[in-house]
């Protein structure tokens, strides 16, 4: 006998409901909370985009959690305005040799200069393989310089970004606004790469220089545009084979390798070219500039080419008798070195009467300087050429200024 089976059709098309909605609860969380592997949001770490609250704590939590991993990891910054007080970034024990910051906000300095301890904002040591593309950096230096003017009991205040015997840096599409000092650091470093870096600060910020490169080698610099209270770039002892290209430099002090030869025992500066920039309204286009007193320091094989000056106080000048105040100046006779310097096709205007300077050390005069194709000018009419212990050769559109030289001895 065949008995019928009684199903209870109500009972499955409760649990099938159930079924249902508990996936589609699960795929609701998923779609939520899940990130692409290797990006770490700092907003998800206790980030507060207010502009007020301390975010140090996530950005260093961010660094410490990129760092253990084995594979390549972003630390995304979303938009929006980021307080953070100091940051420091060890490399040293970092197993990860990829970390990108991807900033697409802006991350703010304290405003309370006087209660920093630390001389970079937001430092890396030691660190390799690290890039951070994009965002600004807001050094919000306005206080101290207004202190600075009106006082000489200041800090000395904070660069803004730092990069300390680290290696393969990459930075592009940054920009750096009102830096309390310099703006982007680079110490003992190796293989960095710095591409369309934005600077900005007034021309009468003090010590704000652009990029500030000091005992590093392959150092990379393209397309970018800086405007600052300093130089644009300036280039410290123990630098070599730099290359910095298509630049804008105004407001500021052009781009200076130096100053050099403070110590007695210096690690001197060689293989540099820049090529390709233009300088507007500047206090000085292209310097070389070493304190006069003894040192074992040099500066070899420099190229300057295809330069344009609008208005620049002094468009080429070498000044071995530097000192920037009117006390305390050494006096002496510069020991560094200068030699197998060229500069080529360099144009524009000098808002000066001497569109070339070269002081050069009686002790050390300049050896192998070039000068091809220069033509400068100041009130239409050709700029003139002062020389002293310069020894050299001239070429090309340099003849017609260089009969204005001051010293007969001089770059034959």
């Amino acid at each position: 006998m065949i008995m019928a089976m009684r199903v209870d059709y109500s009972i499955i098309i409760t649990s099938a409901i159930i079924v249902a909605a508990a996936s589609m609860i699960m795929s609701s969380t998923t779609a939520a909370t899940t990130v692409p592997a290797g990006l770490i949001n700092i907003v998800n770490l206790g980030a507060i985009a207010d502009g007020k609250t301390d975010s140090t704590l996530p950005f260093q939590s961010a660094w410490a959690s990129a760092c253990s991993s084995s594979k390549p990891v972003t630390i995304y910054v979303p938009s929006g305005r980021f307080f953070i007080r100091s940051a420091y970034f060890q490399g040293e024990r970092c197993s990860n040799k990829a970390i990108n910051f991807r900033i697409d906000g802006t991350l703010l300095a304290p405003t309370d200069y006087g209660k920093s301890s630390s001389d970079v904002w937001i430092k890396f040591e030691k660190a390799t393989g690290v890039s951070i593309s994009g965002g600004t950096l807001d050094g919000r230096g306005t206080g101290l310089w207004a202190c600075k003017a009106s006082s000489s009991s200041c800090p000395t205040g904070a660069a803004t970004l730092g990069f300390y015997n680290s290696t393969d840096i990459v930075i592009s599409g940054l920009s750096s606004i009102n830096s309390q000092k310099f703006h982007i650091v680079m110490d003992g470093c190796q293989n960095v790469k710095l591409q369309g870096i934005t600077i900005s600060a007034p021309g009468n910020s003090p010590n704000t220089d652009g990029i500030h490169i000091e005992f590093s080698t392959g150092v990379t610099v393209l397309n970018s545009r800086i405007a600052t209270g300093d130089d644009c770039v300036s280039i410290g002892p123990g630098s070599s084979n730099l290359w910095i290209q298509n630049i804008t430099c105004g407001p500021g002090h052009g781009v200076s390798i130096g100053s050099l030869g403070w110590t007695a025992q210096e690690a001197g500066v060689q293989n540099v070219t820049l090529k390709t920039a233009t300088f507007k309204s500047t206090q000085n286009g292209v310097r070389i500039k070493t304190w006069a007193r003894e040192s074992n320091g040099f500066v070899k094989g420099v190229v300057f080419e295809d330069l344009t000056m609008v208005q620049v106080q002094n468009p080429v000048i070498i000044d071995q008798n530097y000192c920037p105040g009117v006390h305390d100046c050494p006096h002496q006779l510069s020991g560094v070195t200068i030699s197998d310097v060229l500069y080529e096709d360099i144009r524009g205007t000098s808002a000066t009467d001497v569109g070339v300077k070269l002081d050069c050390s009686k002790e050390h005069p300049c050896s192998g300087i070039k000068i091809e194709d220069v033509n400068l000018s100041y009130d239409n009419r050709p700029a003139q050429v002062s020389c002293t212990n310069a020894l050299g050769t001239t070429g090309g559109g340099a003849a017609a200024v260089i009969h204005h030289t001051t010293s007969s001895s001089c770059l034959m």
